[in-house]
């Protein structure tokens, strides 16, 4: 793996989405995995995710501690 791109989430759905149209246009010609980090959300972000963007990483955290 070339590149290993990680985001971190936490209640912003829209900017999430947006962020990871962006990444994906970006490494189009790049082997590269992407992770989500999600400190429990409660705006459907993970939601989104599974929905929109089923080949990522998607770690689901119980709590936000920070």
């Amino acid at each position: 793996m070339k590149l290993s791109i990680i985001i971190v989430n936490y209640n912003v759905k829209y900017f999430l989405e947006q962020c990871l149209h962006s990444v994906y246009k970006a490494i189009r010609n790049i082997e590269a995995e992407v992770f989500v980090v999600d400190n429990n959300s409660v705006d459907g972000s993970c939601a989104m995710v599974h929905q929109k963007f089923p080949n990522l990483h998607l770690i689901e955290n119980k709590d936000n501690t920070g």
